[in-house]
């Protein structure tokens, strides 16, 4: 069995917590199934959960490589010198990421609204982008746009592989045909 989850905003990856924050609990239904990769707590979006080990391992070992596509709203007006550090690579820590595809977005007129807002700065710009990356190195998203300058103010992950959150609402799942 295959689960889409648009996870919400401030829902932990995770079944259980003893410090009565929100879980996958608290939105899937289907009983013995697990996260295929983790979404962060700030973080939304779509959310593989399997009752299949093999399916797991597929759509989470980074020798598969699995494209991620996330919808990332920023702080600032991103630039093209930004976006072409982002698609080469960018050095982290944790060492060079690999090449992203990145491009500047709008944002799109089905997204929900967030709960809470967004952070709301009367003289500071946010602007959006579509960031597809081939690895998931802890936080790597936010680590990426930071270091080009652009803090991750919003991060919606849109597509895993050929799995595409498609016009599911927060809270919402879908079985699909693995």
């Amino acid at each position: 069995m295959l689960i889409a989850l648009n996870k919400p905003y401030g829902v932990l990856c995770q079944f259980t917590d003893t410090g009565g924050r929100p879980t996958l609990a608290d939105f899937v239904r289907q009983k013995d199934v697990y996260a295929a990769g983790r979404l962060d707590q700030d973080s939304e979006g779509l959310l593989l959960l399997t009752d299949d080990g093999g399916s797991a391992h597929r759509l989470t070992d980074p020798r598969h490589k699995q494209p991620k596509t996330y919808l990332v709203q920023v702080e600032g007006t991103i630039d093209a010198a930004a976006l072409q550090t982002l698609q080469g690579g960018v050095r982290l820590k944790d060492g060079l990421t690999l090449p992203a595809v990145a491009e500047a977005a709008v944002e799109p007129g089905w997204l929900w609204p967030r709960n809470p807002p967004v952070r709301f700065r009367r003289n500071i710009p946010t602007s959006w982008l579509h960031l597809t990356l081939r690895e998931g190195r802890n936080r790597q998203v936010r680590r990426m746009t930071a270091a080009v300058g652009f803090p991750t103010l919003r991060l919606i992950r849109l597509q895993i592989g050929g799995y595409r959150l498609d016009g599911l609402q927060p809270g919402q799942t879908r079985v699909l045909l693995p």
